[in-house]
């Protein structure tokens, strides 16, 4: 054992959690991965519906790659350009990838704006571009301020390595989480009693977890709090192509292109975005900086370096998203896909009375489940939260992981599984409700919530039409 006067011989940041890692976001990742389910293999597994990823519209992905083998340099079509793609290129990316994500944001969003090729820095993803951002804006010791609920995996992106701080502004259900000039400023306020010197307002739109956009008098009035204050204002539009119905998605940049009555200083101006979600391509770690602020770019651009996107992806990537009627037709069909399966699922959950935000972007529901609370404290959701993960055998992510004000909220991703995956699902969900309602009709709300099913009714709701795979582990559960 090593006594107290002896060196530490790794990092504080080696040694800490500042990752975040034992938060319940991800503890339900670990669930799934402890005991995944599958149809034949594993019927009873845990259902992963805890990761935000879109592979509704993979398969037109992959009908495009078969079509175009020589976008690859990995293909007997594409190896003559091996030697090119495989020597050492700068961290300013190759010029025909920079140019095709510029196109492709304007795409994603109406082509109401452009954007400029040569204000795009490339990133690991957008985790890596988050934090190359928060480097460049703020000391150790800063802060942004942030509208909750928020994504969980922010704690670690902005604060972990660069020790920035994050203040929450307090969004509530009365008005959907809508963020409020009010809130804005008594976050910021706050954060002033508290010492805290506020470098910039981090905003998603659409929202990670609640599936909803900034409209465009909201976004107006960040720009005007941004510029009063003189702090950065950073744009997550990650999900910008993700909005599959009305009222469509408003970039920031088409507020400070458009609305000239607007003061707007534009070097206090910075979007993240990445073809994570918009293409379903996380393993390719395309991650894309843009600003309006010189110096934010030649600074991003160096530390790039830490952070490539390997060139094999630049140029393949060039090339899908320069084919103008692929990309057409690809955010047209997953739209209509995303917006058929966010009916699905929330048709299957009002059966049973659950309720969710009205939404109409992202890959996930931000789902009401204050009712089935015991109490209305954050200890009774973890306590949901735990019989849905380890009985119900769902892995969902509690509100209190992003930050939320209000016990009892959750985030369900949808457009990560298939159809069969989405029944089995569904049908595990209503099933729970379906018996938890039954036991507090029995006035028998102080009891631990059960898991038996023995009631005709419920007998009969397993084997209906709606939910035809009796394997769901409901039914053979009993405490």
């Amino acid at each position: 054992m090593m006594s107290d006067n002896q060196p530490q011989l790794l990092s504080k940041i080696a040694t800490g959690n500042g990752h975040g890692e034992d938060s319940p976001y991800f503890d339900g990742w670990k669930a799934y991965e402890d005991d995944p389910f599958h149809p034949t293999k594993n019927p009873n597994g845990v259902i992963q519906m805890g990761l935000a990823e879109n592979q509704l519209a993979s398969d037109l992905v992959q009908h495009w790659l078969a079509n175009n083998p020589g976008a690859s340099i990995c293909t007997p079509e594409g190896v003559r350009d091996f030697k090119a793609i495989a020597n050492f290129q700068d961290y300013h990316g190759l010029p025909e990838f920079r140019n095709a994500v510029a196109k492709f944001m304007g795409r994603t969003r109406g082509n109401r704006v452009k954007f400029d090729p040569e204000r795009i820095v490339m990133s690991g993803g957008a985790t890596g571009a988050h934090e190359v951002t928060a480097f460049c804006l703020a000391d150790p010791g800063d802060a942004f301020l942030v509208p909750t609920p928020y994504y969980a995996g922010f704690d670690r992106d902005l604060r972990w390595r660069t020790g920035v701080q994050l203040v929450p502004v307090i969004c509530e259900s009365s008005n959907d989480f809508k963020l409020t000039r009010k809130a804005l400023e008594e976050a910021y306020e706050k954060a002033k009693e508290d010492n805290i010197r506020v470098k910039g307002l981090l905003i998603t739109t659409p929202s990670n977890p609640l599936g909803t956009i900034m409209d465009r008098q909201t976004l107006r009035t960040v720009l005007g709090f941004v510029n009063e204050k003189r702090i950065h204002l950073v744009s997550d539009e990650i999900y910008a192509g993700t909005v599959f119905c009305h009222p469509g998605f408003t970039s920031i940049a088409e507020v400070i292109e458009e609305d000239k009555d607007i003061e707007c200083d534009r070097d206090l101006i910075h979007i993240v975005y990445s073809l994570s979600k918009d293409m379903g391509f996380p393993g390719f770690r395309v991650g894309i900086i843009y600003s309006y602020n010189d110096a934010v770019v030649n600074c991003a651009r160096k530390m790039s370096s830490f952070g490539l996107v390997s060139t094999q992806t630049q140029y393949l990537m060039a090339s899908m998203l320069s084919d103008d009627e692929f990309v057409t037709g690809f955010l047209e069909e997953s739209a209509k896909r995303l917006a058929k399966r966010y009916g699905v699922f929330c048709r299957g959950l009002g059966q049973v009375g659950i309720k969710c935000l009205a939404s109409n972007g992202g890959l996930f529901l931000w789902m009401d489940l204050r009712g089935l609370l015991k109490k209305a404290t954050f200890e009774a959701e973890m306590e949901l939260w735990r019989v849905i993960i380890h009985q119900v055998k769902i892995n969902i992510s509690p509100g209190s992981s992003f930050h939320c004000s209000e016990p009892g909220w959750f985030r369900v991703c949808y457009a990560n599984m298939d159809d069969r995956a989405v029944e089995v699902s569904l049908a595990r969900m209503r099933t729970f409700v379906h018996q938890n309602t039954e036991a507090k009709k029995k006035s028998c709300c102080h009891r631990k919530l059960r898991l038996s099913f023995s009631s005709r009714r419920l007998d009969e709701f397993l084997v209906s039409p709606h939910s035809p795979f009796p394997q769901s582990p409901l039914v053979k559960a009993s405490t």
